[in-house]
């Protein structure tokens, strides 16, 4: 996917209460960020690894995966928890 937007420091959002995840070393350098949970939901971006990402603590197993959805600010995103570091 050229052209997809990278999540950076800046758009992430840090919510009380919320559990700090580290985006794994994955094989293709980032993550994807979901509108939904699920393998087919919308892209909305990528996080790159190593990068920290706060959760705001929903979680919903769908399509083999536990997603997570993490805080974005103006409004949130879900991504994969096998991509997490937990």
């Amino acid at each position: 996917m050229t052209g997809m937007t990278m999540i950076n420091d800046a758009a992430l959002e840090t919510i009380v209460g919320g559990a700090v995840r580290t985006v794994k070393n994955t094989s293709v350098g980032y993550a994807f960020v979901r509108i939904q949970p699920g393998l087919k939901s919308r892209v909305l971006g990528k996080i790159s690894n190593g990068r920290k990402v706060n959760t705001t603590g929903k979680r919903v197993h769908k399509d083999g995966y536990t997603w997570y959805e993490i805080a974005i600010k103006n409004g949130r995103g879900w991504v994969a928890g096998s991509l997490l570091g937990l």
